[in-house]
């Protein structure tokens, strides 16, 4: 019989260090907002790409979560096109 292994969350589960599993937790968050954002403004992706200003294609790629394909730092930089301030806080892990 196999060892059950657990994790805390899923991004631990996938990632190979805690860093990286830390760094896709938040990646993961910031499209998740940006993403409602763009759902509440009722805008198409043509429009949000515009809004966002990136391709209709990255678009698709942040709304279907395809989260390797967006460094932290782009998604920062989306949220400010967007009007949005991003907030960083650090505690205890």
């Amino acid at each position: 019989m196999s060892k059950i292994e657990s994790f805390e969350s899923v991004w631990d589960a996938i990632a190979d260090t805690p860093e990286e599993a830390m760094n896709m937790r938040v990646r993961s968050e910031l499209m998740v907002k940006i993403a409602a954002l763009i759902a509440e403004s009722g805008w198409t992706q043509t429009d949000a790409a515009r809004h966002c200003g990136i391709t209709q294609p990255r678009i698709n790629d942040l709304l279907r979560g395809r989260l390797s394909r967006f460094s932290l730092d782009a998604l920062v930089n989306i949220a400010a096109k967007l009007g949005q301030r991003v907030h960083v806080e650090l505690e205890a892990a």
